[in-house]
Order: structure tokens, then sequence, then C-alpha cells
């Protein structure tokens, strides 16, 4: 089991690695007013490597049988996986003008790496309770 768990988190890195540098790309054709950002190949590809990340996340949550309800950086971090997502809908399709994708996808980036901090640390407030 601890090799499984191991290859397991590896793997959820991994994924999380690609999945923010797959909305990146995206992210900056976007800004570029490049078509392929939004075709149907990259928003399949995206939603895969995001299935087979929640699953890792999802995994990993089981196996250390914790709930974000007692573990608050797991809390934390969930919350902070929806407000990503809603600003990376925005930065990708749904803010209007060019400064408002620019802007969103700031954020979004932002967040990610506050997530990250919660996810290194164990700690709500990521590099900010240290």
């Amino acid at each position: 089991m601890p090799n499984l768990y191991a290859a397991t988190q590896h793997t959820h890195v991994a994924l999380v690695v690609l999945s923010v540098v797959l909305f990146a790309l995206r992210w900056v054709g976007v800004l570029a007013n490049a078509r392929w950002p939004l075709q149907r190949r990259a928003r399949m590809l995206s939603m895969g490597i995001d299935t087979a990340l929640l699953a890792a996340g999802a995994t990993l949550w089981w196996w250390l049988q914790i709930h974000p309800l007692h573990q608050h950086w797991l809390g934390a971090k969930l919350v902070l996986l929806v407000v990503y997502i809603v600003l990376g809908s925005f930065a990708l399709k749904r803010a209007r003008r060019w400064w408002g994708k620019l802007l969103f996808g700031l954020l979004a980036l932002a967040v990610v790496a506050q997530m990250v901090a919660i996810a290194q640390t164990r700690n709500p407030l990521g590099w900010l309770g240290l």
C-alpha cells in the first residue's frame, strides 16, 4: 500500500502541473484570439486531465480517511478549487473584454498558487500561516 500511495500522490502532483499548464496555455491562446483553446479537443483534453486529477485526489483523500470539515486545510483547498474553476471559466470564455480575461486568468493562477501552498503546509492559510 505505501508504494501505491506514493505513486498515486506523484500522479496527483503531475496531473496538477499538467492541468495548470494546459489552463495557462489555453488562457494565453484566448488572450491572443486563437481558436484552438476553445475547440473540442482542447476542452476534452482539459476535462480528461481534470477528471484523472480529481480521481487521484479523491483516492488519496479516501485512503487517508480525512474529512474537510475536520482537516481545515483540505476544506480550504476544496473551496479554492471551486473558486479556481469559476475564475478559469471567466478567463477562458465568460469575460467579455480582453482585460477581464487577463484579470480573471491572473486571479485563477493566484488561487492555484494558494492551493499549492495549502497542500504543502497543511495550513488553510498556506504560506501566510507559517
